[in-house]
């Protein structure tokens, strides 16, 4: 019997962050006799019926601590293939002096810019670390697996009929999805598509003091540039799809590090997309790149998707996120990963 314990924070397909969690869950179940999940919280129901959850949810740090200790080391016995660390470097970390003892690969996923002391010994203790690439991980690392992102392809219908202008001959309408966080680069993304005479729909969460002065900064802006500009919350991640929909481009200008997966979603819907990470140079066309500081880089990018047949180029970058990115890809280099 093949079983591997994956741990994360919650298993919830409405979660603001971690909702794709679920599709990567579901694709490691289809290769595998049995998962376990670690968890803090989940929905019930979500999971299919050969996935187990566990809970280690507590009032105190020190309370969940001791119940995921008593959880995972009731899981490691028969062996699993491996204990799969989701985003969260402490889980590596709290698992290590459990799980290396007995010889079983302790994975760690995680795809951010931050680098953290904490980061750092969940790399020395991890037997592999899982990134999209190496560019996604913020340290160093010979232990760094290439799986690419993991994104659910299904979720994200390609061309819907509703789109008349995906043939190129009407103007773009933009959209940037995210918080309103500086790390975001919004006010470039508004001056550029300002300087473009780009329509641009901000949409995405004010969840600190930080953001909540980020998002009425940019509003200031838009009016002093008298852009075209939308600001509104966040939608339900069933929603998304059908919002990709309404827009001819998605503009991304996160900073260098971990590549946002709004990027890969637009581009499985076959929308085209903007970016400045660098990291995106084998998603995206030269062209689709532009520089982070650079207003002007941005409308020549916006300029090259309205000049293209985009029709043929959302299916272009459909098919690269299909080929190495989608959610079967990601599980299969999970495992690989577990068993090299």
């Amino acid at each position: 019997m093949t079983r591997l314990v994956f741990v994360t924070q919650q298993v919830d397909p409405s979660h603001p962050a971690l909702a794709a969690t679920v599709a990567k869950v579901r694709a490691l179940a289809e290769r595998v006799d049995e998962v376990v999940v670690i968890a803090a919280g989940a929905v019930p129901g979500v999971l299919p019926g050969n996935c187990r959850v566990r809970l280690f949810g507590a009032s105190t740090q020190a309370g969940r601590g001791v119940r995921f200790e008593a959880a995972l080391a009731r899981e490691l016995r028969p062996r699993p293939v491996a204990v799969v660390a989701h985003m969260a470097p402490l889980f590596a970390i709290l698992a290590a002096p459990l799980v290396r003892p007995l010889g079983i690969p302790l994975l760690l996923w995680f795809t951010h810019w931050r680098t953290t002391r904490r980061l750092q010994l969940a790399e020395r203790v991890a037997t592999a670390v899982l990134s999209v690439e190496a560019r996604t991980f913020p340290l160093p690392s010979s232990k760094v697996a290439a799986i690419g992102h993991g994104i659910d392809v299904d979720e994200f219908p390609c061309t819907p009929p509703s789109m008349p202008t995906r043939v190129g001959d009407g103007p773009l309408r933009a959209l940037a999805l995210g918080r309103t966080s500086p790390a975001k680069g919004l006010e470039v993304v508004i001056r550029g598509c300002a300087l473009a005479g780009v329509p641009l729909d901000v949409r995405g969460p004010s969840l600190t003091g930080e953001e909540r002065d980020e998002r009425t900064r940019l509003e200031r802006l838009a009016a002093e540039l008298g852009a075209d500009v939308w600001i509104d919350d966040a939608l339900p991640r069933s929603e998304v799809p059908a919002l990709l929909a309404r827009h001819d481009v998605l503009v991304n200008n996160m900073r260098a590090g971990a590549t946002d997966k709004v990027v890969f979603e637009a581009c499985a819907s076959c929308v085209p997309a903007v970016a400045s990470n660098p990291s995106f140079d084998r998603l995206l066309e030269p062209e689709l790149l532009f520089e982070r500081e650079s207003p002007e880089s941005l409308a020549a990018a916006l300029a090259a998707v309205a000049a293209a047949d985009r029709v043929a180029l959302g299916r272009r970058l459909r098919e690269r996120v299909e080929r190495e990115h989608s959610v079967g890809h990601w599980a299969d280099g999970v495992l690989r990963a577990a068993r090299s």
